[in-house]
């Protein structure tokens, strides 16, 4: 702390200081799952309340149209929660970006609902890692900063979506718009119980595919059509093989059929795709599609692709390089040492990345086990991460 100037080291106790475990316990109360657009409504109403004390200009945003592929193989319309967007002094000099979600893995029904005290410095429940205390460490950092002499040079947008668990698919143009022209972003994911950041990072695709055949009596007729899960079957098996060093690939689900006298005239095909590399993306894209096109004539079926590769690699280039060390150096002056490693998870920050601009996406607690019953975080984390993002957050703005 010796290394730290008057403003720093007041910014630093006031981010700690904040209520961030009260505000951590009375979030992860209430179900936000992807789904759950009551609870998420709750959730956004409790955010806007709070985050609305900070200046600027704070409305909730309609969600991007988004489609699903249902249970007939025919696009359905995915509803979603609104996004909180929060705009403060969209004119001054320093402009940054700040994300997190509200929406957790846990749906309405799971039974993992309850915030419980494991021990003096964990705090179990759904969500308090990932990422609801996060956004209690964000909330805390933004306080300390606005009061600091150095807020008026500092403009900056604030964004907690609602389908970050689900792949941000109504919430990514936003993304992409608020982060132009930004000189950094903060995202507020857990990081590892040891601080340790997220790097580099693997992109994702999702996809279904649905095949179109014709059906007959198993017996009689079975020539007469053309079986859609032999056709889909065709197709995992050459997918698979699209796996390379630079991309792995997880068929994992092919759902379809129905009795056993009756030949399949519906199949559909999930898959998963994860690059490392933008190349992969442009190989990978085409390649699956000339696969469908070739099984769909040989078998005399319809095929359609659903999807997109929604997150692309996020590798650390120079500008990423150079706000790592300013978080770094922030974290060594305050006494913690701060390291990073690649990670195969994907996050907004993929998105922030793909828009041109640095960013560090784990800036919230330290937790573990997320996305599983056993989740946690620690407690002594919230005023030791609250003061690392404040002290950040004044150095990009001095550094500006």
């Amino acid at each position: 702390m010796e290394r730290l100037n008057t403003i720093e080291r007041d910014a630093v106790a006031s981010a700690a200081a904040y209520p961030m475990l009260s505000l951590t316990e009375q979030w992860a109360a209430i179900n936000s799952g992807t789904r759950n657009l009551s609870g998420l409504k709750a959730m956004a109403d409790q955010l806007a309340e709070r985050f609305g004390t900070l200046p600027g200009v704070l409305t909730m945003v309609a969600p991007e149209p988004v489609e699903r592929v249902g249970a007939d193989g025919r696009p359905v319309a995915l509803d979603h929660g609104r996004h909180l967007h929060l705009s403060v002094r969209p004119d001054a000099p320093v402009r940054m970006l700040f994300t997190g979600h509200m929406d957790t893995v846990y749906p309405i029904d799971h039974p993992f609902q309850a915030v419980t005290r494991i021990d003096a410095n964990r705090l179990g429940g759904p969500g308090v890692a990932d990422m609801k205390g996060g956004l209690a460490v964000l909330l805390g950092a933004l306080h300390a900063v606005e009061a600091s002499p150095l807020a008026g040079r500092l403009g900056y947008d604030v964004l907690i979506n609602s389908d970050e668990e689900t792949g941000s698919a109504s919430s990514a143009a936003l993304i992409a718009r608020l982060a132009a022209d930004k000189v950094a972003a903060l995202t507020y994911e857990p990081a590892l119980p040891d601080g340790t950041l997220a790097g580099a990072r693997g992109g994702t695709g999702n996809f279904t595919i649905v095949v179109r055949g014709r059906s007959a009596h198993a017996g009689r007729n079975p020539d007469e059509g053309r079986n859609a899960i032999v056709a889909a079957a065709r197709i995992t098996l050459e997918l698979s093989e699209l796996a390379a060093d630079d991309i792995t690939v997880n068929p994992a689900r092919i759902d379809g059929g129905g009795p056993n006298n009756v030949v399949p005239d519906l199949a559909m095909l999930q898959v998963n795709f994860r690059p490392r590399a933008l190349a992969a993306i442009e190989r990978t894209g085409p390649a699956m599609k000339a696969i469908a096109e070739r099984i769909a004539a040989e078998h005399e079926v319809g095929v359609e692709i659903h999807g997109s590769f929604n997150r692309p690699p996020k590798p650390i280039d120079d500008g990423a390089a150079a706000l790592f060390e300013t978080v770094r150096a922030a974290g060594a002056d305050l006494g913690l040492s701060i390291g990073w490693r690649a990670t195969g998870g994907v996050c907004d920050g993929n998105n922030i990345a793909a828009a041109g601009v640095p960013v560090v996406d784990t800036m919230g607690v330290r937790g573990g086990a997320i996305h599983s019953p056993d989740e946690y975080m620690l407690i002594d984390s919230l005023p030791e991460r609250a003061g690392l993002s404040a002290l950040t957050i004044l150095r990009i703005i001095g550094a500006a």
